[in-house]
Protein backbone atom coordinates (compact mmCIF):
# COMPACT_ATOMS: atom_id res chain seq x y z
CA UNK A 1 0.00 0.00 0.00
CA UNK A 2 2.90 2.45 0.54
CA UNK A 3 4.37 2.07 -2.50
CA UNK A 4 1.13 2.47 -4.42
CA UNK A 5 0.80 5.58 -2.33
CA UNK A 6 4.51 6.46 -3.52
CA UNK A 7 3.75 5.72 -7.30
CA UNK A 8 0.25 7.66 -7.49
CA UNK A 9 2.14 10.98 -5.87
CA UNK A 10 4.53 10.81 -9.04
CA UNK A 11 1.69 10.44 -11.35
CA UNK A 12 -0.22 13.57 -13.07
CA UNK A 13 -3.51 13.98 -12.04
CA UNK A 14 -4.78 13.38 -15.78
CA UNK A 15 -2.92 9.96 -15.58
CA UNK A 16 -4.69 9.61 -12.26
CA UNK A 17 -8.32 9.82 -13.74
CA UNK A 18 -7.66 8.05 -16.29
CA UNK A 19 -6.39 4.54 -14.23
CA UNK A 20 -9.36 5.20 -12.05
CA UNK A 21 -11.86 5.16 -14.90
CA UNK A 22 -10.21 1.82 -16.54
CA UNK A 23 -9.90 0.36 -13.19
CA UNK A 24 -13.91 0.74 -12.72
CA UNK A 25 -14.77 -0.01 -16.38
CA UNK A 26 -12.91 -3.74 -15.94
CA UNK A 27 -14.91 -4.17 -12.73
CA UNK A 28 -17.42 -7.29 -13.93
CA UNK A 29 -20.96 -6.94 -12.07
CA UNK A 30 -21.26 -10.21 -9.92
CA UNK A 31 -24.77 -9.29 -8.72
CA UNK A 32 -26.27 -12.62 -7.33
CA UNK A 33 -22.78 -14.48 -7.89
CA UNK A 34 -22.99 -17.15 -5.44
CA UNK A 35 -19.58 -18.82 -7.07
CA UNK A 36 -17.90 -15.59 -5.76
CA UNK A 37 -19.06 -14.91 -2.64
CA UNK A 38 -20.45 -18.18 -1.07
CA UNK A 39 -19.55 -21.79 -0.58
CA UNK A 40 -21.87 -24.94 0.80
CA UNK A 41 -19.90 -25.27 4.06
CA UNK A 42 -22.35 -28.81 4.53
CA UNK A 43 -24.59 -31.29 3.43
CA UNK A 44 -22.20 -33.52 2.08
CA UNK A 45 -23.45 -32.85 -2.04
CA UNK A 46 -26.82 -31.80 -1.13
CA UNK A 47 -25.83 -28.05 -2.16
CA UNK A 48 -25.29 -27.24 -5.01
CA UNK A 49 -24.50 -23.82 -6.93
CA UNK A 50 -25.87 -24.01 -10.29
CA UNK A 51 -26.58 -21.43 -13.47
CA UNK A 52 -23.22 -20.21 -13.51
CA UNK A 53 -23.38 -18.85 -10.01
CA UNK A 54 -26.43 -17.17 -10.15
CA UNK A 55 -28.32 -19.78 -8.45
CA UNK A 56 -28.07 -22.16 -5.87
CA UNK A 57 -30.34 -25.27 -4.41
CA UNK A 58 -30.29 -26.83 -0.95
CA UNK A 59 -31.63 -30.38 -0.21
CA UNK A 60 -33.05 -32.18 2.57
CA UNK A 61 -33.11 -36.62 3.16
CA UNK A 62 -33.20 -38.17 5.61
CA UNK A 63 -29.70 -38.45 6.47
CA UNK A 64 -29.18 -34.82 6.20
CA UNK A 65 -29.53 -31.44 5.39
CA UNK A 66 -27.49 -28.43 3.63
CA UNK A 67 -26.50 -25.40 4.14
CA UNK A 68 -23.79 -22.40 2.92
CA UNK A 69 -22.45 -19.57 3.93
CA UNK A 70 -20.46 -16.28 2.36
CA UNK A 71 -16.87 -16.46 2.20
CA UNK A 72 -16.47 -13.48 4.00
CA UNK A 73 -17.43 -11.56 7.76
CA UNK A 74 -19.07 -8.37 7.51
CA UNK A 75 -20.07 -5.93 10.49
CA UNK A 76 -22.94 -4.23 8.93
CA UNK A 77 -24.54 -3.67 5.54
CA UNK A 78 -27.77 -4.82 3.79
CA UNK A 79 -28.32 -8.08 2.85
CA UNK A 80 -30.29 -9.42 0.31
CA UNK A 81 -31.54 -12.51 -1.29
CA UNK A 82 -34.63 -14.45 -3.45
CA UNK A 83 -36.24 -17.68 -2.22
CA UNK A 84 -38.38 -20.16 -3.21
CA UNK A 85 -39.41 -22.17 -0.52
CA UNK A 86 -39.79 -26.26 -0.09
CA UNK A 87 -43.20 -26.87 -2.10
CA UNK A 88 -46.15 -29.39 -1.19
CA UNK A 89 -45.77 -31.43 2.12
CA UNK A 90 -42.91 -29.11 4.02
CA UNK A 91 -43.94 -29.91 7.83
CA UNK A 92 -40.85 -30.59 9.71
CA UNK A 93 -38.17 -28.55 8.01
CA UNK A 94 -37.01 -25.04 8.54
CA UNK A 95 -35.03 -23.41 5.63
CA UNK A 96 -32.59 -20.43 6.75
CA UNK A 97 -31.36 -17.11 5.70
CA UNK A 98 -29.18 -15.62 8.51
CA UNK A 99 -26.22 -13.54 9.94
CA UNK A 100 -24.11 -15.18 13.07
CA UNK A 101 -20.89 -14.58 14.79
CA UNK A 102 -19.00 -17.77 16.33
CA UNK A 103 -18.78 -18.40 19.57
CA UNK A 104 -20.93 -19.40 22.55
CA UNK A 105 -21.45 -15.11 23.07
CA UNK A 106 -22.47 -14.78 19.71
CA UNK A 107 -24.20 -12.33 17.36
CA UNK A 108 -27.26 -13.55 15.20
CA UNK A 109 -29.67 -11.91 12.99
CA UNK A 110 -32.47 -14.85 12.12
CA UNK A 111 -35.02 -15.27 9.19
CA UNK A 112 -36.61 -18.97 9.81
CA UNK A 113 -38.99 -20.32 7.38
CA UNK A 114 -41.36 -23.12 9.41
CA UNK A 115 -42.50 -25.55 6.94
CA UNK A 116 -46.01 -26.74 7.35
CA UNK A 117 -48.63 -29.34 5.95
CA UNK A 118 -49.99 -29.01 2.34
CA UNK A 119 -52.15 -26.16 1.36
CA UNK A 120 -51.01 -24.41 5.45
CA UNK A 121 -49.07 -21.86 5.24
CA UNK A 122 -45.20 -20.99 6.07
CA UNK A 123 -44.60 -19.32 9.88
CA UNK A 124 -42.03 -16.92 9.11
CA UNK A 125 -39.77 -16.61 12.59
CA UNK A 126 -37.41 -14.18 13.68
CA UNK A 127 -35.22 -13.52 16.22
CA UNK A 128 -31.94 -11.33 17.06
CA UNK A 129 -29.26 -12.54 19.52
CA UNK A 130 -26.83 -10.11 21.05
CA UNK A 131 -23.67 -11.83 23.18
CA UNK A 132 -25.37 -15.03 23.09
CA UNK A 133 -28.81 -13.72 24.08
CA UNK A 134 -31.74 -14.32 22.18
CA UNK A 135 -35.42 -15.02 23.27
CA UNK A 136 -36.60 -11.85 21.12
CA UNK A 137 -38.90 -14.14 18.94
CA UNK A 138 -41.41 -12.22 16.12
CA UNK A 139 -43.85 -14.75 13.98
CA UNK A 140 -45.35 -13.68 10.85
CA UNK A 141 -47.90 -15.42 7.94
CA UNK A 142 -46.91 -13.77 4.62
CA UNK A 143 -49.34 -12.34 2.24
CA UNK A 144 -48.36 -14.84 -0.68
CA UNK A 145 -47.29 -17.96 -1.32
CA UNK A 146 -44.18 -18.11 -0.73
CA UNK A 147 -43.27 -21.54 -3.18
CA UNK A 148 -45.16 -20.41 -5.86
CA UNK A 149 -42.56 -17.86 -7.11
CA UNK A 150 -39.07 -16.40 -5.79
CA UNK A 151 -39.93 -13.45 -2.94
CA UNK A 152 -37.06 -11.12 -1.80
CA UNK A 153 -36.17 -11.09 2.15
CA UNK A 154 -33.57 -8.86 3.14
CA UNK A 155 -31.66 -7.61 6.31
CA UNK A 156 -30.65 -4.30 6.93
CA UNK A 157 -27.79 -4.02 9.91
CA UNK A 158 -26.50 -0.67 10.81
CA UNK A 159 -25.37 0.44 14.26
CA UNK A 160 -28.53 1.95 15.01
CA UNK A 161 -31.02 -0.80 14.30
CA UNK A 162 -32.26 -4.16 12.48
CA UNK A 163 -34.46 -3.87 9.47
CA UNK A 164 -36.44 -7.54 8.50
CA UNK A 165 -38.07 -6.83 5.07
CA UNK A 166 -40.01 -9.38 2.54
CA UNK A 167 -40.40 -7.56 -0.78
CA UNK A 168 -39.06 -4.13 0.55
CA UNK A 169 -41.53 -4.30 3.16
CA UNK A 170 -40.10 -3.97 6.46
CA UNK A 171 -41.79 -6.31 8.86
CA UNK A 172 -40.07 -5.69 11.92
CA UNK A 173 -37.43 -3.24 13.34
CA UNK A 174 -35.03 -4.10 16.29
CA UNK A 175 -33.33 -0.95 17.75
CA UNK A 176 -30.32 -0.40 19.60
CA UNK A 177 -31.19 0.37 22.88
CA UNK A 178 -28.11 0.00 24.35
CA UNK A 179 -28.43 2.71 26.46
CA UNK A 180 -31.19 1.01 28.53
CA UNK A 181 -29.26 -1.93 29.29
CA UNK A 182 -30.29 -4.08 25.75
CA UNK A 183 -27.72 -5.95 24.26
CA UNK A 184 -27.15 -4.76 20.45
CA UNK A 185 -25.44 -6.88 18.20
CA UNK A 186 -22.41 -3.81 17.46
CA UNK A 187 -18.84 -5.25 17.30
CA UNK A 188 -18.98 -8.76 16.28
CA UNK A 189 -18.26 -9.44 12.42
CA UNK A 190 -20.94 -12.02 11.22
CA UNK A 191 -21.12 -14.28 7.70
CA UNK A 192 -24.21 -14.85 5.92
CA UNK A 193 -25.71 -18.27 5.72
CA UNK A 194 -28.42 -20.57 4.77
CA UNK A 195 -29.74 -23.55 5.51
CA UNK A 196 -32.59 -26.35 5.34
CA UNK A 197 -32.67 -29.02 7.69
CA UNK A 198 -35.04 -31.05 9.98
CA UNK A 199 -36.58 -29.72 13.08
CA UNK A 200 -39.39 -31.64 13.33
CA UNK A 201 -39.31 -32.00 17.37
CA UNK A 202 -40.48 -28.14 16.97
CA UNK A 203 -40.74 -26.63 13.68
CA UNK A 204 -44.60 -27.25 12.86
CA UNK A 205 -47.19 -26.56 15.14
CA UNK A 206 -44.83 -26.63 17.90
CA UNK A 207 -43.47 -30.47 16.68
CA UNK A 208 -47.17 -32.10 16.87
CA UNK A 209 -46.79 -32.64 12.99
CA UNK A 210 -43.77 -34.71 11.79
CA UNK A 211 -41.86 -34.77 8.76
CA UNK A 212 -42.92 -36.75 6.06
CA UNK A 213 -39.97 -38.57 4.79
CA UNK A 214 -41.51 -40.18 1.52
CA UNK A 215 -42.03 -36.91 0.26
CA UNK A 216 -37.96 -35.97 0.50
CA UNK A 217 -35.70 -34.71 -0.92
CA UNK A 218 -37.49 -31.47 0.26
CA UNK A 219 -35.12 -28.64 -1.95
CA UNK A 220 -35.42 -24.77 -1.29
CA UNK A 221 -34.54 -22.20 -3.93
CA UNK A 222 -31.96 -18.98 -3.57
CA UNK A 223 -30.81 -17.04 -6.14
CA UNK A 224 -29.74 -13.00 -6.11
CA UNK A 225 -27.50 -12.70 -3.69
CA UNK A 226 -26.71 -9.45 -3.02
CA UNK A 227 -24.27 -7.91 -0.16
CA UNK A 228 -23.69 -4.30 0.49
CA UNK A 229 -21.76 -4.18 3.25
CA UNK A 230 -18.64 -3.29 5.90
CA UNK A 231 -16.55 -6.11 4.94
CA UNK A 232 -14.50 -6.63 7.97
CA UNK A 233 -11.36 -7.45 6.56
CA UNK A 234 -11.13 -4.37 4.98
CA UNK A 235 -8.30 -2.39 6.54
CA UNK A 236 -9.23 0.77 6.44
CA UNK A 237 -12.33 -0.36 8.24
CA UNK A 238 -14.34 1.27 4.81
CA UNK A 239 -17.60 -0.69 3.28
CA UNK A 240 -16.97 -3.20 0.33
CA UNK A 241 -19.99 -3.65 -2.18
CA UNK A 242 -20.51 -7.63 -1.91
CA UNK A 243 -22.64 -6.66 -5.33
CA UNK A 244 -18.97 -5.68 -7.09
CA UNK A 245 -20.22 -2.49 -7.70
CA UNK A 246 -18.05 0.03 -5.92
CA UNK A 247 -20.67 2.82 -6.52
CA UNK A 248 -23.36 1.11 -4.65
CA UNK A 249 -26.15 2.54 -2.47
CA UNK A 250 -24.55 3.05 1.19
CA UNK A 251 -27.90 4.02 2.17
CA UNK A 252 -28.32 0.74 4.53
CA UNK A 253 -25.59 3.36 7.32
CA UNK A 254 -28.61 5.22 8.24
CA UNK A 255 -32.02 3.71 7.04
CA UNK A 256 -35.01 4.14 9.39
CA UNK A 257 -38.42 3.98 8.63
CA UNK A 258 -40.14 7.03 6.79
CA UNK A 259 -44.22 7.62 7.37
CA UNK A 260 -44.57 5.01 4.27
CA UNK A 261 -42.59 2.25 5.97
CA UNK A 262 -43.93 2.96 9.35
CA UNK A 263 -47.24 2.12 8.13
CA UNK A 264 -46.55 -0.54 6.20
CA UNK A 265 -44.60 -2.14 9.11
CA UNK A 266 -48.43 -1.57 11.57
CA UNK A 267 -49.92 -3.18 8.51
CA UNK A 268 -47.91 -6.20 9.07
CA UNK A 269 -48.13 -6.14 12.44
CA UNK A 270 -51.81 -5.48 12.37
CA UNK A 271 -52.79 -8.16 10.01
CA UNK A 272 -49.74 -11.02 10.10
CA UNK A 273 -48.27 -11.08 13.06
CA UNK A 274 -49.08 -14.07 14.74
CA UNK A 275 -46.49 -13.73 17.70
CA UNK A 276 -44.69 -11.02 19.47
CA UNK A 277 -42.70 -11.82 22.82
CA UNK A 278 -43.28 -8.32 23.75
CA UNK A 279 -46.90 -9.26 24.54
CA UNK A 280 -46.10 -12.83 26.13
CA UNK A 281 -47.00 -11.58 29.88
CA UNK A 282 -46.84 -15.24 30.32
CA UNK A 283 -43.62 -16.08 29.04
CA UNK A 284 -42.53 -12.78 31.01
CA UNK A 285 -44.37 -12.61 34.29
CA UNK A 286 -41.81 -10.27 35.83
CA UNK A 287 -42.49 -7.93 32.99
CA UNK A 288 -41.84 -7.62 29.58
CA UNK A 289 -37.86 -7.18 28.25
CA UNK A 290 -37.02 -3.60 28.30
CA UNK A 291 -36.80 -3.14 24.64
CA UNK A 292 -40.38 -3.67 24.70
CA UNK A 293 -41.29 -0.98 26.34
CA UNK A 294 -39.82 1.35 23.65
CA UNK A 295 -41.15 2.93 20.26
CA UNK A 296 -41.01 -0.16 18.11
CA UNK A 297 -39.90 1.63 14.99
Amino acid sequence: MKRMAHFSESLPNFVLIFLIVVVCSMIEPSFGNFTKYAEINWGDGRGKIIDAGRGLTLSLDNSSGSGFQSKNDFLFGRFDIQLKLVPNNSAGTVTTFFLASQGSAHDEIDFEFLGNSSGEPYTVHTNVYAQGKGDKEQQFKLWFDPVATFHTYSIVWNSQRIIFLVDNIPIRVFNNNGAFGVPFPTSQPMRVYGSLWNADDWATQGGRVKTDWTQAPFVANYRNFKINACASSSSNGTCESGSGDPFSNQGWQTQELDINGRNRLRWVHQKHMIYNYCTDFVRFPQGIPAECKRSRF
